[in-house]
């Protein structure tokens, strides 16, 4: 199985990275800059230089070319403004999907946020409100495509403590904090899991390990 990893060199990218290669499969990450090829190489990923900002959907395309499945996990960072939040949140997201449908990629899994399609309360920092809004837009445009086995994982409040392997998985689940660990582990699972199509699933850690929490969508 191939899968290419949109930011390929994010801190959860790289976590799955590690354990795609380790499974024995081969996995590619897109990367902006070319000095973060070597990230991606002791993770066992071959390094892909593509700028989702600038490129057009022909190349993203020719880059998922005889990929099994494509993971959308870019982000525009903590230190961005409003426009990045649109450019690599929002477009980027939705030009991935374009280009996975133009290369007959047709898994497709997203990484979001949970709460994304609730307006931003009064007082929310602006940056972080159009982070929100971004990735509702990305969602619902993902939500609405046809011939796309699409999931959608919403991840609560991210850290970089050791995973568990125990989650609550849903499509609803009080907000609280998730690993890291254990967010590239579902993701890993998801792929494994086709009936998993269609869904939008909160993510937060819990008691269920992760196997039986991915089983139990059906």
């Amino acid at each position: 199985m191939r899968t290419v990893i949109a930011g390929g060199h994010g801190k959860i990218a790289r976590r799955l990275e590690r354990l795609l290669s380790g499974r024995g499969e081969q996995v590619a990450g897109l990367i902006r800059q070319p000095e973060q090829a070597g990230a991606l190489l002791d993770a066992g990923a071959e390094p892909v230089v593509c700028d989702l900002e600038s490129a057009g959907v022909e190349e993203v395309a020719r880059h998922l070319a005889g990929a099994d499945a494509a993971v959308f996990a870019a982000g525009a960072g903590p230190g961005s403004g409003v426009a990045r939040k649109e450019t690599v949140d929002r477009a980027a997201a939705t030009l991935f999907a374009d280009a996975a449908q133009r290369a007959g990629v047709r898994r497709l899994l997203v990484v979001s946020a949970i709460g994304v399609d609730d307006e931003p309360p009064a007082g929310t920092d602006p940056v972080f409100a159009a982070y929100l809004r971004a990735k509702g837009a990305a969602d619902a445009d993902i939500r609405a495509r046809t011939g796309l086995f699409w999931t959608i994982l919403r991840p609560g409040r991210l850290t970089d403590d050791p995973g568990t392997g125990r989650v609550r998985l849903a499509p609803s689940v009080d907000y609280s904090t998730v690993t890291r660990d254990d967010v590239a582990a579902v993701l890993a699972a998801l792929l494994d899991r086709p009936s998993a199509a269609g869904l939008t699933l909160d993510l937060v850690n819990g008691d269920t390990p992760i196997a039986r929490a991915v089983a139990e969508l059906g």
